[in-house]
């Protein structure tokens, strides 16, 4: 726990000093990126079909994915560990809500959710904790509820965790297999996955996987 607090804590103090740029590299990504539309599509429309409810959108940011599932007609809030991120949010939109909080240990009932999003958050875990957050990730799910989380693929199935340099934080690649598999063991299961090969133009030469689970 105390490994887990001191990344946290580093994260979110790089993440503070990184918002502004940060907000300004990223706030128009999805144009740019049809398939990642898509998948927020196949998300929003498996959250629908299982009756609707809240969406959280962990390791918010400054708020465009948050307000990009609410244009998809979800009833979406966001939560990051960086109160930069989160200022930055709530000016940008102040109509959705967001708050500062820990996936770790978050401020959410048992079963309160519909949906969860996880795009890249988990990437700064140190692997070890990262089956608490996952299971965290199911606690707040109600059941039939979905789950969508994206991160890069590590190169090799025989290393189920690479780390690699990241601009603002020490940060982890994942083999999708070994993903799935510790989701499963956290009550969520496979419903369909997207992986991105890496394009020539992209920082990072590194394939980019969604997961979608859903809660039994």
């Amino acid at each position: 726990m105390l490994e887990h607090d001191a990344s946290l804590t580093a994260t979110r103090e790089a993440y503070d000093t990184a918002a502004p740029t940060y907000a300004r590299l990223f706030r128009d990504s999805l144009r740019e990126s049809p398939l990642d539309r898509a998948m927020l599509s196949v998300f929003a429309e498996a959250v629908r079909t299982a009756g609707g409810g809240r969406v959280a959108d962990l390791g918010c940011g400054p708020g465009h994915i948050t307000a990009h599932l609410a244009d998809l007609g979800l009833t979406a809030f966001g939560v990051d560990a960086s109160p930069a991120m989160i200022e930055l949010a709530q000016q940008a939109y102040p109509e959705l809500q967001f708050d500062v909080g820990s996936m770790a240990a978050l401020d959410i009932p048992d079963g309160e959710l519909a949906g969860v999003l996880s795009r890249w958050s988990i990437i700064h875990t140190p692997p070890p904790q990262l089956p608490s957050i996952t299971s965290e990730f199911a606690r707040v799910l109600a059941p039939g509820g979905h789950l969508l989380i994206g991160f890069w693929a590590s190169g090799d199935a025989s290393r189920p965790t690479q780390v690699f340099d990241h601009a603002v934080a020490p940060a982890h690649r994942w083999w999708p297999d070994h993903l799935a598999a510790l989701l499963r063991t956290s009550g969520l299961t496979e419903v369909a996955r997207m992986i991105r090969e890496p394009q020539p133009t992209d920082r990072r030469q590194y394939q980019e996987v969604h997961l979608l689970v859903r809660k039994a």
